[in-house]
Parts: structure tokens; sequence; C-alpha cells
């Protein structure tokens, strides 16, 4: 996988956004957000304007229009260059062909779990599956509506995103049961720990 010269995941929504047709940032950010990309790419109106310039900067778009509506500001309209192309395919391809490290915060919370007693991470992890199981529940029956509407080709996250949150569900239920049925290895000493101090 290369080194890219911007690793923003908005940037290459923008570029993939702007595939589609040449768009101003504000209509960007709204195409996006009707294609219900915000919910798997932040999407934040300062940092939009920004990531556009960055990749003009670069070569990855261009202006290709400017518009004025009565006595609205302009609004410079950009389109996907063919270096902006090539980027975006080659990004795509390095993302879904290639693991990447990420830094989720509930694993950093996991690898710190030590500092909390036992029954303080029972009662915490019983409060988080139960939020995942609604939050599942949630993502299947919308998904479920969606698929009424879209092909599926425009849902492969939406799917995604539900089966992390069910496996996460699963692991947290299985770690559960160990810590209530004292099956986990060291928790004698974990409780011991937090019985010192």
């Amino acid at each position: 996988m290369r080194r890219r010269k911007l690793r923003n995941p908005l940037a290459l929504a923008v570029l993939a956004t702007l595939w589609q047709k040449p768009m101003h940032p504000y209509e960007i950010a709204q195409t996006l957000r009707r294609q219900g990309k915000d919910s798997s790419t932040k999407i934040n109106y300062g940092s939009l304007y920004t990531v556009v310039q960055s990749l003009e900067k670069h070569g990855f778009v261009e202006v290709t229009d400017v518009e004025r509506q009565g006595n609205r500001p302009e609004r410079t309209v950009y389109g996907i260059t063919a270096a902006g192309r090539q980027e975006t395919t080659e990004w795509m391809s390095d993302l879904v062909a290639y693991p990447a490290k990420e830094y989720p915060i509930f694993e950093t919370a996991l690898s710190l779990l030590g500092v909390l007693h036992p029954d303080d991470v029972v009662t915490l992890l019983e409060e988080r599956l139960d939020a995942l199981l609604v939050q599942a529940a949630s993502s299947r029956g919308a998904l479920e509506k969606l698929y009424e509407t879209l092909p599926r080709l425009f849902l492969v996250e939406n799917e995604y995103q539900l089966h992390m949150v069910e496996a996460e569900a699963a692991w947290v239920r299985g770690f559960l049961d160990e810590i209530k049925a004292g099956a986990l290895p060291g928790i004698e000493e974990w409780k011991a720990l937090h019985e010192k101090t």
C-alpha cells in the first residue's frame, strides 16, 4: 500500500462524490448526507472546505464553474480531474485489499480495563451490551427499509456496520460470562488489586 498525499477519509468521500458530477462544497455535503455516507464518514462543513482546497492544491479536483444566484454569494463548483480519478481508484483499491490497524476507543478502554474493579466492569459491560443490542435492532430495521428502495451495493457499509455491532455484542456477552463465572484467567488477582486500594 503506497503512502497517500491525503489520508483524510472525508477527502476520499469528496472525490467519490465528485465522480458523480461537479458540485460546490455545500452540495457535496448535502449529497453525502442524502446518500447516508455521514454514517461512515464524519462530515463537518468547516473541514469540508479545507479538504476541497487541499484536493485542489494536489491537482485532484479543479474549479469547473462559479455560480451566482440572486444576492447569494458566489459558489465555486469543483470537478474531479483525471489525477483525482486515478487517486480515488488507487486509494479505494488499497483500502479494500489491505487490512489496516485502526484504533477504536473501545479497544483502548479494554487495554486499560484493570484500573476498574471487575464488579464495576460487569455493570458497565452489561450497559454496553444493552446499548449494542438496541443499536443492532435499530440498524437491522433501518436496513430492511432501505433494501426496499436502494440496491444492495449502496448499502454494504450499513451491512458491515451492523455485522460489526453484532460481533461486538457477541464478544462482550462472552467476556461478561467469563467474568461472572470467575473463569477469566487472573480474575482473582484483578479483584485483589482493587481490595488493596
